[in-house]
């Protein structure tokens, strides 16, 4: 593939320095999104879809490097280079955050009575575990819980509804045995408040 063969409006500059360093750039930002989300994917364990990812990242790779290497003299095309690098990595590290794949540990450190919290969180059918423990200022509860990506954001909010001073960690969870996930009747009597608003 060679994209001189491209079929574009104007003369010869036109290509140099628009046409081509944009194919480069967009090349760019497509393969350093995939490498960045199987980097990111394949820490999280998920072996099935890594080699895919793998494939088509370095078939965007050669195809970007081999234009580059025909085109040495082009200029823009280095920037472009560049450009797509940095912005691919952008890009993959954003859409892993919206894929939102795997687990992940909420640490919650309380001084005040954790069983208010920890019921609260059973009753969004999450699993607690409660341990004593002595912090700077006296006695604390510890409070653990893994759940899905998604649902940290929830878990944070009512931790911060019933103890707002409440010290919380978020860590990710490579793997985990026996895991009590939220149900969805939590997430169907959300969108029907969405709707009586």
């Amino acid at each position: 593939m060679n994209f001189s063969n491209v079929m574009f409006l104007g003369g010869g500059n036109w290509y140099d320095w628009v046409v081509f360093p944009l194919l480069i750039f967009l090349c760019r930002v497509c393969d350093v999104s995939l490498a960045t989300l199987r980097s990111v994917l394949s820490s999280r364990g998920k072996k099935k879809i890594v080699p895919f990812i793998g494939f088509f990242e370095v078939l965007l790779w050669l195809v970007a490097v081999s234009q580059i290497l025909r085109n040495l003299s082009n200029v823009p095309s280095y920037l472009a280079w560049a450009s797509g690098y940095a912005t691919g990595i952008y890009v993959g590290l954003w859409i892993e955050e919206k894929l939102a794949i795997g687990t992940q540990v909420i640490r919650i450190i309380t001084p005040e009575d954790g069983q208010a919290m920890a019921e609260a969180l059973r009753n969004e059918q999450y699993g607690v575990t409660i341990l004593e423990g002595m912090g700077g200022r006296g006695p604390v509860q510890l409070l653990f819980t893994v759940v899905k990506r998604k649902e940290v954001a929830h878990v944070v909010e009512v931790v911060q509804r019933i103890h707002p001073g409440a010290f919380y960690s978020v860590e990710d969870c490579r793997t985990a045995t026996h895991v009590r996930y939220s149900s969805g009747k939590r997430k169907r009597k959300l969108s029907l408040d969405l709707f009586k608003k």
